[in-house]
């Protein structure tokens, strides 16, 4: 009896320490949508909109909702400032001729007039709003994202067709493209912890680079699709997925390149999660591996029987898995918290697709959203912490 109480009372403190530690946490950005809607994917894009809750569930809102007001446009949550203080809110439109085009020939085609798409800073203290694309444009179509330590920001802009990356000031001026001088689809594009370096792929190959986009120089590794690559949180690597399109595996090279070593195995997932529950041309969103907070192990999804598993490995290659799911569950897009202790990501469980928070240690699992089916919650981020939220050790 006495043993009973014991392990109670271990049990009730578990919970609450693990609650206390969910509600202290930041908050997570993330885009919610419809998935059901006749027509294909534009009727269901349209309906996304740019969302912030608290990591506990609580305190849902949706933020620059009047971006979304105009016909045939959506907001989606891009990214956080380092300081946690400004989010990056994209902001798309396109002309609904030309989405029963693309439905129609199976492909996108975002040429001006026909597809608008740009990134806004909003401070969410004052709700101050800046289109940091529209200052000196170069694009009707672009992606923006902060440098580690805030200082700049990315940009990779859609030209006759090609993305390029460009870096800019924090107001958007003083755009440069910092592609070296090549003419390949430039995806991926982030920087390292010190700004110093850029990495990004072209035409599915991995380069890094200068800042400025001098000394670039290509990742060798003899596969022909290499997709997303990630800078370590100290610097000394990068992280991408390697091999053939819809297989290929994470992926590690040191900064300069070299030292290339394959960490895991997706086990024949094909590396995309669906997000509509229509046809979808574009066949979804791309699922990669991410860096722990400490740099020292990597975040990835791999397929386990019929489910897709959440699984951590080592950069020595040692792996675990987290989840261990009923048939047909699929995760996606893991993302470990500022702190370490949490991994937030996108879950699909009786056909619609949530966001929960995990507790590393203890491995228990919070549900966050609480959608309908025929929604979706995809994309989450989480805030950067400061000191005003910093969750207790």
């Amino acid at each position: 009896m006495e043993m009973w109480w014991h392990r109670l009372l271990f049990v009730l403190l578990v919970y609450a320490v693990s609650s206390e530690g969910f509600a202290q946490q930041p908050s997570v950005g993330y885009t919610t949508f419809r998935t059901d809607l006749p027509g294909g994917r534009h009727p269901n894009v349209r309906t996304m909109r740019a969302m912030v809750i608290q990591a506990d569930g609580t305190k849902r809102r949706e933020i620059a909702s009047h971006l979304a007001e105009p016909a045939d446009t959506w907001t989606q949550f891009s990214a956080w400032s380092p300081d946690g203080k400004q989010a990056i809110v994209g902001c798309g439109w396109q002309h609904p001729e030309n989405a029963k085009w693309e439905e129609e020939h199976k492909t996108f085609r975002m040429e001006a007039g026909r597809w608008h798409y740009d990134c806004y800073l909003l401070n969410l203290e004052t709700g101050d709003l800046k289109n940091v694309c529209a200052v000196d444009r170069v694009s009707h179509y672009n992606g923006v994202s902060f440098t580690p330590d805030g200082t700049q920001l990315l940009m990779t802009s859609l030209l006759n067709g090609t993305s390029k990356p460009f870096v800019m000031n924090l107001d958007g001026s003083n755009k440069r493209d910092v592609s070296g001088g090549t003419d390949g689809f430039t995806y991926g594009f982030n920087a390292s912890p010190d700004g110093k370096r850029i990495c990004y792929h072209e035409a599915y190959q991995v380069y890094v680079a200068d800042f400025d986009g001098t000394r670039k120089r290509k990742v060798e590794t003899g596969n022909p699709f290499n997709f997303s690559p990630v800078w370590s949180p100290n610097g000394q690597w990068i992280v991408f997925v390697s091999g053939e399109h819809y297989d290929c595996h994470p992926h590690i090279a040191r900064a300069d390149g070299t030292g290339i070593r394959k960490l895991a195995d997706r086990n024949g997932y094909r590396g995309v999660t669906l997000f509509l529950d229509v046809f979808d041309f574009h066949q979804g969103s791309s699922d990669t591996p991410v860096w722990s907070a400490t740099g020292d192990s990597i975040f990835y999804t791999a397929k386990v029987d019929d489910a897709i598993e959440l699984f951590q490995v080592s950069i020595d290659g040692a792996a675990k898995q987290l989840t261990h799911s009923a048939e047909g569950v699929s995760h996606y897009h893991p993302r470990p918290s500022p702190d370490g202790r949490y991994l937030l990501y996108g879950s699909k469980r009786e056909g619609v697709r949530q966001l929960f928070v995990r507790d590393l240690s203890l491995g228990t699992e919070r549900q966050i959203t609480h959608l309908e089916k025929g929604h979706a919650a995809m994309w989450p981020q989480w805030q950067p912490i400061s000191e005003v939220v910093r969750t207790a050790d």
